[in-house]
């Protein structure tokens, strides 16, 4: 499911018992009220899901989920770069590679600084902090399963040497 956070498009997600969850868009908040409709207000790097609001992870999570998102959050771990540098790495025209900093912008990933008619964006790797932390858990437990393997295949090794 791809969410477009564009500050002229109010961006909502319609879910209904046994449907599909699929955005719906509204370029106002009193557009249409039908219950099969709805609309409010999503403050930036803010997106909905059934039970309400996703946290600033999700918002990191869903940004880095694009592949054209994380060729630009690489080329930025090298240092800053204009809108042109990063448009010559990407397949995309740069309108839609400015979407794609705006969607890392709003979820925190990025910042943008502007120097005469140029505009510098730079790699913001603190919201990364947060997915590692949740990440550390599951690496633990992964880590502790891969060793109890390491040892299970040398205890066996070790009981096919002792036959021989």
């Amino acid at each position: 499911m791809q969410i477009l956070a564009a500050p002229e498009l109010l961006v909502t997600i319609r879910a209904t018992a046994g449907s599909v969850v699929s955005p719906t868009t509204s370029t106002h908040p009193r557009a249409s009220h039908s219950p099969h409709r709805r609309s409010s207000v999503m403050v930036p790097g803010q997106l909905r899901n059934r039970s309400g609001m996703f946290g600033p992870m999700d918002a990191v999570l869903q940004a880095i989920s694009d592949a054209s998102r994380r060729t630009v959050m690489e080329t930025l771990r090298v240092g800053p770069a204009t809108v042109g540098e990063l448009a010559a790495l990407l397949p995309i025209a740069r309108p839609g590679v400015s979407r794609h900093l705006r969607v890392l912008r709003e979820a925190g990933l990025v910042d943008v600084r502007q120097e005469a008619q140029r505009r510098f964006y730079s790699l913001r790797p603190e919201p990364l902090a947060a997915v590692d932390e949740w990440l550390g858990s599951y690496r633990e437990l992964w880590e502790n399963r891969l060793d109890a393997l390491n040892t299970e295949i040398a205890r066996g090794k070790h009981e096919r040497r002792s036959r021989k």
